[in-house]
């Protein structure tokens, strides 16, 4: 009860307050139980309005994020979508309750097989999951409808874009080490459109096609 209240104090006053209105995206952030995807010493710090570390110099979003690049990916139930960083697995499991399938990656062992733990123990049955570079995208499971990257890369990584279906939609953050730009994608018959929502900062997007590990 307490972290369920927790839950709905977080999506009034932080999602729904900054104008994210989508209720299935609403829905989603109510029902996601935030606190265990983090550590134990953290479970009372889940619901506030930041990023937390979760090991591996890697961080769970702050939920605004999280709801914003959720809503702007637009999904319907027969949505297939595939995620760059699964991290500690909370932005898949949002996008679980909203969509058909997630397929997920991610180049951290621990983390990989920590969130799969998870994702079985809640019982996300349709969350795929994947432990390999994630800048080269699942070609096998291509096209997607949707496509999330949840780490800073340099550039747009072309070889995703190739993997979007016509209708198909992208978000991810792109800039320099420090801070980045949410660009929004959009692939139709006439090309690739693209919309700025605003400033953001994120981990680095390692990976053939993102930064270089240093």
């Amino acid at each position: 009860m307490k972290y369920q209240r927790m839950r709905n104090e977080m999506v009034t006053n932080q999602i729904i307050a900054r104008g994210i209105s989508d209720p299935r995206v609403l829905d989603a952030m109510r029902s996601v139980p935030r606190h265990l995807f983090v550590s134990e010493a953290m479970m009372d710090q889940a619901y506030g309005d930041y990023p937390l570390p979760i090991g591996e110099q890697q961080t769970i979003s702050q939920p605004f994020i999280v709801a914003e690049m959720t809503q702007t990916l637009e999904l319907t139930p027969e949505d297939r979508v595939l995620e760059i960083g699964t991290g500690s697995g909370y932005q898949a499991a949002i996008l679980a309750q909203i969509a058909f399938r997630v397929y997920t990656v991610e180049r951290i062992y621990t983390l990989y097989t920590r969130a799969r733990k998870l994702f079985d123990e809640l019982r996300y049955h349709n969350i795929v999951t994947r432990y390999s570079d994630g800048t080269t995208g699942w070609r096998e499971h291509s096209p997607f409808d949707a496509i999330i990257v949840t780490a800073g890369a340099p550039k747009i990584p072309t070889v995703l874009v190739n993997q979007l279906a016509e209708g198909g939609r992208m978000v991810i953050p792109v800039g320099d080490r420090h801070s980045q730009d949410l660009v929004r994608l959009v692939r139709d018959k006439q090309g690739i459109h693209q919309t700025h929502l605003g400033g953001c900062r994120f981990v680095k997007l390692i990976g053939e096609h993102g930064w270089r590990e240093t």
